[in-house]
């Protein structure tokens, strides 16, 4: 299956300021997590893939159109969330959706009643047709994303499009990126902080740090464990069950919540675990495979920079 995105060895300079340094990488359709610590060349990245800047050195395709001489094309075909507030004071909320799609050129009605679907899928209802300044910041959150979806794009670029939402919205927002994914099979680029959104919805993750690639892999590849391991919860004190663990010869370690991870596991030893607790008079709360934390994996992948800066 041909890539999505292709990049290879890509460079920008801002005068002595490399941001971004020999990145190569692919990926495919699906839902990609962008990572990294502040100055990693996250926005430099998404600005590269839009066409908006010219790279200093390297190659790639954006949905088989090439960077740099395809760029208005590479436009028209990706939707962008910006992180920051894009709108014209004094226009309602239907306004600036329908302004997005006629710029992305649909016609005037079309645009319409396209701006009504996509703000009816956004969660704005009578809010609509209020001046956008009146907005709240979760209210401006779901115009951008309707702007950037107006058009039916098959790629998106989204930043950060959970920032500061509540519980509520931010679960909301990323059940309505799922759709787009799942159903309509769109490719999404999630650029975010938020590491348990992309650790929920995201197939592949990519992370940066200093303007270098780190790590792109696939999640389910990147948070299984080296050997076989199981992670229990038990109900109460976990030291009685982790003294028998060892007292069996198993090798653990407890968990900052409380939990025993299990080394050298396998289902045998999950059915062993089991009878200990029942001879014990313990209950399990939870019993299953132990996997890497993508919070561990991202502190792993930018600890050359804090050594390097110590």
């Amino acid at each position: 299956m041909q890539p999505v995105v292709r990049l290879e060895n890509i460079t920008k300079n801002y005068n002595r300021l490399r941001a971004l340094d020999g990145v190569s990488l692919s990926f495919g359709a699906g839902m990609v997590g962008l990572l990294g610590p502040n100055g990693a060349g996250k926005t430099t990245l998404i600005k590269v893939l839009l066409g908006l800047v010219e790279i200093t050195a390297g190659s790639g395709e954006v949905l088989g159109l090439k960077l740099g001489r395809q760029a208005r094309a590479i436009r028209e075909r990706v939707g962008y969330m910006a992180e920051d507030d894009c709108y014209l004071a004094g226009l309602t909320g239907v306004e600036t959706v329908q302004f997005a799609a006629r710029l992305s050129g649909l016609p005037s009605l079309e645009a319409l009643r396209r701006s009504h679907e996509i703000l009816d899928f956004a969660g704005i209802e009578q809010e609509r047709y209020r001046p956008v300044e009146t907005y709240s910041h979760g209210m401006r959150q779901k115009l951008r994303f309707a702007q950037a979806i107006v058009h039916d794009p098959p790629m998106l670029i989204l930043d950060e499009p959970t920032s500061g939402l509540d519980p509520e919205q931010r679960e909301a927002m990323l059940q309505r990126i799922c759709v787009l994914a799942n159903r309509a099979g769109k490719t999404v680029l999630l650029s975010t902080h938020i590491l348990p959104d992309v650790q929920s919805i995201c197939d592949t993750v990519i992370i940066l740090a200093r303007g270098q690639v780190r790590v792109v892999d696939r999640l389910e590849v990147l948070c299984r464990p080296a050997s076989p391991a199981y992670h229990v919860h038990v109900v109460g004190s976990p030291g009685p069950l982790e003294a028998r663990i060892r007292a069996e010869g198993l090798e653990c370690r407890r968990e900052e919540d409380g939990a025993i991870t299990v080394m050298e596991a396998d289902e045998r030893t999950a059915q062993r675990l089991w009878g200990w607790a029942r001879e014990m008079a313990l209950s399990i709360r939870s019993l299953a495979p132990a996997r890497n934390s993508l919070e561990q994996i991202f502190l792993d992948a930018i600890r050359e920079d804090s050594h390097a800066h110590s």
